[in-house]
Order: C-alpha cells, then sequence, then structure tokens
C-alpha cells in the first residue's frame, strides 16, 4: 500500500508544473468569458441603436483582439518555458566554464547516474544477501521476502516514478 502511494506521490511531484499550468490554464478562460460577455453586452447595445454597421467593425475588432490575446498567451508561455530552459542551459554553462569535458557530461547525466547507481546497489546488496542465505539453508520464499520488503518496494517505486515521470510530464 505504502509502496503505490509513495509511486503516485512521486509520479504527482513530478507533475506539478503542468498542474500549475492547469490553473493558469482556468485563469485565462475565465477571462475569456468576461471578455465575450462584455463583447455581449456592447453587441446588444449596438443593435439597440441601429447601427449594424458599427456592429460589424466591433465584432471584427473583437475578433482580432481575441486573436492576438490568444496567440499572446501561447506565445508567452512558450517563451517563459524557453527563457528558463536557456535560463537553466545559461547557469549550467557558467558553472562548467573552465571544466574538463568528462565533468561537463557527468553533471549532465546526474538524474540517469543516481538511478542507474541506485538500482545497481539494490542489485548488488540483493545477490549477497540471497547467496549468503542460499548457503545457510534459507528457503527461496524466505529470501524473496526479505529482499523485496515494503521498504525497499516503496523507495524503488518513488525514485523509479520521479525519474520517468518527470520525463512524460516534461513532454
Amino acid at each position: 500500500m505504502l509502496t503505490l502511494l509513495s509511486s503516485l506521490l512521486s509520479f504527482l511531484m513530478s507533475g506539478m508544473p503542468k498542474f500549475l499550468e492547469m490553473f493558469q490554464d482556468k485563469a485565462d478562460k475565465k477571462h475569456e468569458l468576461a471578455l465575450a460577455a462584455m463583447q455581449t453586452e456592447r453587441e446588444l447595445a449596438l443593435k439597440k441603436a441601429g447601427l449594424e454597421y458599427q456592429e460589424r467593425i466591433e465584432q471584427i475588432h473583437t475578433e482580432q483582439i481575441s486573436i492576438q490575446a490568444d496567440t499572446a498567451i501561447k506565445t508567452s508561455v512558450i517563451d517563459a518555458q524557453k527563457a528558463e530552459m536557456e535560463a537553466l542551459y545559461k547557469h549550467d554553462a557558467e558553472i562548467g566554464k573552465g571544466a574538463a569535458q568528462w565533468v561537463i557530461n557527468l553533471r549532465a547525466g546526474t538524474r540517469s547516474l543516481l538511478t542507474l547507481g541506485f538500482f545497481l546497489l539494490l542489485v548488488l546488496i540483493d545477490i549477497m544477501i540471497f547467496i549468503h542465505g542460499y548457503q545457510n539453508g534459507a528457503s527461496f520464499k524466505d529470501l524473496a521476502e526479505m529482499l523485496w520488503d515494503e521498504d525497499t518496494r516503496i523507495m524503488f517505486a518513488a525514485i523509479i516514478t520521479f525519474h520517468f515521470g518527470g520525463r512524460a510530464f516534461g513532454k
């Protein structure tokens, strides 16, 4: 149960930026609805005044503004994401100045190396415990329960889910 909970929590935490973006999208849609309501009120007022031609011009103008606003919002989100990535890359480049290429490559692979390192450590420890238990006459069932206990499942699931979940939400 804790394994499932930790996996779910790790996956959700890696998707937090997308979740926050959803709230921003909701606010943007609310703003668009307010603009549409104002446009409807203006159209009713124009109809009362009998200004059909003026109404059409205003409608075209409002549509242009709406299209420009939508484009600006989408562009600003994309620009913000690009700016964030550029800032991260610039920061990394500044830190890496004067370093050897292998150091730069090592820094770039930190997340993958940590995940792989944890997996290899887990496998090595499990192999050693299994060999020791087998030599001392422990049953396979007892060894399996001891090697893959609840804590190990929780830790392994949290790390793997966060690592691959972050990549899934990033796309």
